[in-house]
């Protein structure tokens, strides 16, 4: 191969490294493409300032979170063995009031818009409607580490407490 040739063919070599290369950083997603879907709830820790853990909804949850890709989210979680109604109907407005305690204790419900800052890697709900009316209409922000189709969120409350949450794509 003589220099000229040599030449040439370095630079298309180099000009088709380039090329797949834009190729790939093309092609990943977003931070908020890869969770727009419905997440499985796996687990959630809470760790108070004291460094004590408490399992909120017990060691195998039930639950749901769903981000669309407009922007809208609905969370549920359950405690699996939450106490039944004694009431022999299934109407929620003809149970007592007091029925409700230790079941609605076991259950989190809320739903509004989300965000995220793919900067800091933070996802950001606002909440519309939720099961604790205090909370409506204010926004949480929780660290989100994707690996694959396990998502973990971790948020700090404003008086120190930490809630780790783990969720696994829903198939």
């Amino acid at each position: 191969m003589n220099r000229s040739s040599f030449f040439i063919f370095s630079q298309i070599t180099t000009l088709a490294f380039a090329v797949m290369a834009t190729g790939a950083v093309a092609q990943q997603k977003s931070l908020k493409d890869q969770l727009v879907g419905s997440w499985a709830l796996v687990s959630t820790e809470v760790t108070e300032t004291d460094g004590k853990k408490r399992q909120d909804f017990g060691p195998n949850p039930k639950g749901i979170l769903i981000l669309d890709a407009s922007g809208r989210y609905a969370l549920v979680q359950s405690k699996v063995d939450r106490p039944k109604f004694k009431t022999t109907g299934n109407v929620r407005l003809e149970t007592p009031a007091a029925e409700y305690g230790e079941a609605a204790r076991a259950f989190a419900a809320n739903f509004g818009t989300w965000s995220v800052n793919e900067g800091d890697k933070t996802l950001i709900r606002k909440y519309e409607g939720s099961l604790i009316p205090n909370v409506e209409t204010q926004e949480t922000k929780v660290t989100v580490n994707l690996t694959g189709d396990e998502l973990k969120l971790v948020g700090t409350s404003p008086a120190g407490v930490r809630t780790d949450t783990v969720y696994r794509r829903a198939k």
